[in-house]
């Protein structure tokens, strides 16, 4: 039996920024994960970085990016460790007359905030990344967005954590979870674990650690898959996008009691066009964008790997040229109602919980496990964290 002062369950981003933010703070802190660091979404997404700067009146959402952009520099920066971080910017692509008009009401009103964006027709951005599609009515440039290798950045920040003392326990299968006076008793299939506080940080099985706890998390797994080609030359340097489908969500966001918001398919049935990619260090170029509610299903679709990999050659022309060489797949965890959760869970002391964070919970995690590992310290809440308070949403478990 081992004691701490909090215990943090899972091995992803959101998890393992939270255990280094309270290393960081003097307290003692194990961390376990049933399998190994970086296992799940956390090590097999795309490792973009949203951030568009703080603006003048940030909200949760930019708290979320641009604070964890921000974390990720001084992790590589201060703690020595490459995590492959390159602040690259992103172009998002237009395909339609409509889509440009939004995208300029969206640019307008950015920049109006103070954030950083700008409208670029195709001739401009070309100066900018040589191989995109000169027949697509415009891009929007967005020059802080960055990225990273997602398995060396989670692991990056589980190594910072252990430098000041954090324990990480991996290959470690949660059996049972106890409260026991003023401390949580955590039974794994190797040892027991106590500590004052837990904290969830297990992407979508947070709802399945939540029934053990009688609380109903609404918090479902969305298949997220992705496909490369073998190592090339360098042809790509920014992160590559598409408008269509952010256009789509801010207009109508989808989503019902048993259904999140944000996703690409309704059913088997396609709804839009959603792509992110970027070409990695190593020279393969990546690309994914499906987020459809199959369960806890990680098998790749064939047939959506194929779509999704024409709609980047409309974008990268040259792509139609080279074969895929691997597909891959992973578990996104969404919120019911589109928002995080982040904070205190309801009904029991000294619990917390970082999940919620869909497909952005690379870009966002380590701000996410900051605002957690500081409420944890403090006690007292950081005002962007009220729109994600969990008690909007969790209740009793009920059969």
């Amino acid at each position: 039996m081992s004691h701490s002062d909090v215990l943090v369950i899972g091995g992803g981003i959101a998890g393992v920024a939270t255990a280094y933010q309270l290393a960081c703070h003097g307290h003692g802190v194990t961390l376990v994960e049933r399998g190994e660091l970086a296992g799940e979404a956390s090590g097999v997404n795309a490792g973009s970085i949203d951030a568009t700067g703080w603006g003048r009146a940030p909200d949760l959402q930019v708290h979320l990016t641009t604070g964890s952009l921000e974390l990720f520099q001084a992790l590589q920066r201060d703690e020595g460790l490459d995590i492959e971080l390159r602040q690259s910017g992103y172009l998002q692509s237009i395909h339609t007359r409509p889509q440009l008009a939004w995208a300029r009401e969206r640019v307008s009103e950015l920049t109006g905030k103070g954030h950083s964006a700008e409208l670029l027709d195709a001739e401009t951005a070309r100066r900018l990344e040589p191989e995109l599609n000169p027949d697509l009515p415009g891009y929007v440039h967005y020059p802080e967005r960055a990225q990273a290798d997602p398995v060396k950045a989670t692991r990056a920040f589980a190594a910072a954590a252990t430098r000041r003392g954090a324990r990480v326990l991996t290959g470690r299968e949660v059996r049972s979870l106890l409260r026991d006076g003023a401390s949580w008793r955590v039974n794994t299939d190797q040892e027991t674990l106590v500590a004052g506080a837990l904290v969830l940080a297990a992407g979508p099985w947070c709802a399945k650690l939540g029934v053990r706890l009688g609380l109903d998390i609404p918090i479902v797994a969305v298949r997220g898959q992705m496909w490369a080609t073998g190592p090339l030359p360098v042809r790509v340097d920014h992160v590559i996008g598409s408008s269509e489908s952010i256009m789509h969500w801010q207009r109508a966001p989808g989503g019902d009691d048993v259904t999140p918001p944000f996703l690409t398919h309704r059913g088997s049935t396609r709804l839009m066009r959603h792509l992110y990619g970027r070409q990695t260090r190593a020279g393969a170029i990546i690309f994914g964008g499906d987020r459809q509610l199959v369960g806890f299903n990680k098998t790749p679709d064939a047939g959506g790997i194929a779509v999704n990999r024409g709609h980047a050659a409309e974008v990268l022309p040259f792509l139609r040229d080279i074969p895929v060489a691997r597909t891959w797949a992973g578990l996104m965890p969404f919120p019911l109602d589109g928002k995080p959760l982040l904070g205190r869970l309801p009904g029991h002391d000294q619990l917390y919980i970082v999940g919620g964070l869909a497909s952005s919970g690379f870009g966002r995690g380590p701000m996410a496990g900051k605002l957690v590992a500081d409420l944890i310290h403090t006690g007292a809440p950081h005002p962007a964290l009220a729109e994600a308070d969990p008690a909007r949403c969790v209740r009793p478990y009920r059969r």
